[in-house]
């Protein structure tokens, strides 16, 4: 299977298990990795034969923008599952990051990353 990697998706939204991350918000960070077949678009050079990635991009940042998860687990989980409705994507891979989660003495960043198949 090949790949494309859609990285630095970057969206402000509200999801978090404190009440003040779903009332201010936060800062997200999304990279993607979209498992497909490419090898028709490599002979074609025809977007019709590949996944045109602007709509993965404004997926994750649609999802960002109006969820208000508890989870970010939930919020990847929904994205991944959106994802795998474009034709063509075999599998997803979704890492978000929290870069500045509200956590005292914490200055790192939070990130999770799962992979989900497309059940056909």
């Amino acid at each position: 299977m090949d790949t494309i990697h859609l990285t630095g998706i970057r969206c402000y939204g509200y999801t978090g298990y404190l009440k003040e991350e779903q009332i201010l918000g936060q800062w997200f960070e999304v990279d993607l990795t979209l498992g497909v077949e490419l090898s028709k678009a490599g002979m074609s050079d025809r977007i019709d034969d590949t996944v045109d990635y602007r709509e993965a991009i404004n997926i994750v940042q649609r999802l960002i923008k109006t969820s208000k998860f508890a989870l970010v687990e939930k919020l990847a989980t929904a994205i991944a599952d959106e994802i795998l409705l474009i034709d063509q994507v075999q599998q997803v891979q979704v890492q978000l990051s929290k870069p500045a989660a509200p956590i005292p003495d914490f200055g790192g960043t939070i990130t999770i990353s799962i992979t989900r198949n497309c059940k056909s």
